[in-house]
């Protein structure tokens, strides 16, 4: 049974202090635990303890270290966030072109084109939820002009208003005869339908880290994204193996892959070389960046 009792902001620093932690008054630690909960900072000076049973923290750890954790942390999200906006906004607009052209305005409805019915009835029933919440005046104009049309709006209309992730599912979705489904692949320089649905259901899920404001750094991530084998646009030489998928690297550079099809001139490289040197105290490692990893071909582009 758990039998802990919630404790004072005091208490919560006098805790630390004894198992270790360095907290100096210039730390503020008081004000950083009124807004900053003790529960979510512990998840960045969890790896500082040398006894993780008792909590006991490695010699010299210090308050200051943490805060610069989690604040390395979030700025690192504000900027996947920035970059993972730039490539959702433009799948939805390939995704939305491609297949209308080739199946009309309601493809999304269309049960034939769609490998798993199950799947796509929880899609659509996200869809439904999401248009009657929208306050958007193009949904609200649409349902009012078109009374007796008992279907979604069309698909420029209705897709504009899902999450990245339904969207994600809908693509992976669709059945490997739909032509645009490959030419939506090959847009993003991912060849074919094979690899381009993994990428995306990995950024969807970094993206729901970020949104939700989850750590990122030094977690071990869900997922294994296939990795083309001779990539048509700038890659890595040094290539992650499948024992490295965990950490945030390898992800990191799909979205640097798709990034630079979006985007050709982003700044991403230099953005996050930036906040590296920002926080020196931050390894690296714990990400997954490996010696020399911005002047691989992908991140020199």
């Amino acid at each position: 049974m758990f039998e802990k009792e919630a404790i004072s902001i005091t208490e919560q620093i006098e805790k630390l202090k004894s198992r270790g932690l360095i907290i100096l008054p210039e730390d503020e630690a008081e004000h950083h635990l009124s807004h900053i909960s003790y529960y979510r900072l512990g998840e960045y000076w969890h790896s500082m303890q040398e006894d993780k049973e008792k909590h006991l923290f490695k010699a010299n750890s210090t308050f200051a270290d943490v805060m610069a954790l989690y604040n390395f942390d979030r700025e690192l999200k504000l900027l996947i966030f920035d970059v993972i906006e730039k490539i959702e906004i433009s799948l939805r607009t390939q995704l939305i072109y491609q297949v209308s052209h080739e199946h009309g305005a309601w493809w999304f409805q269309n049960f034939e084109l769609f490998d798993d019915s199950q799947a796509l009835v929880k899609t659509l029933a996200n869809l439904e939820e999401e248009l009657s919440r929208s306050k958007d005046p193009t949904i609200k104009n649409h349902y009012r002009k078109h009374k007796d049309d008992k279907r979604f709006p069309p698909s420029w209309k209705s897709l504009e208003q899902t999450s990245f992730g339904s969207l994600s599912k809908l693509y992976g979705n669709l059945k490997h005869t739909v032509k645009s489904k490959d030419g939506v692949a090959k847009f993003y320089g991912a060849v074919n339908h094979t690899f381009l649905p993994s990428w995306l259901q990995s950024i969807a899920q970094i993206r729901n880290y970020c949104a939700h404001h989850s750590r990122l750094w030094n977690k071990n991530l869900p997922g294994a994204p296939k990795l083309l084998p001779n990539p048509p646009n700038a890659w890595v030489k040094d290539v992650p193996q499948q024992h490295e998928f965990q950490k945030l690297y390898v992800h990191l550079c799909l979205m640097k892959y798709l990034l630079n099809v979006v985007q050709p001139e982003n700044q991403f490289t230099e953005k996050l070389e930036e906040l590296m040197k920002k926080y020196p105290n931050v390894d690296p490692f714990a990400l997954g960046l490996k010696e020399g990893w911005n002047i691989e071909p992908l991140w020199k582009k």
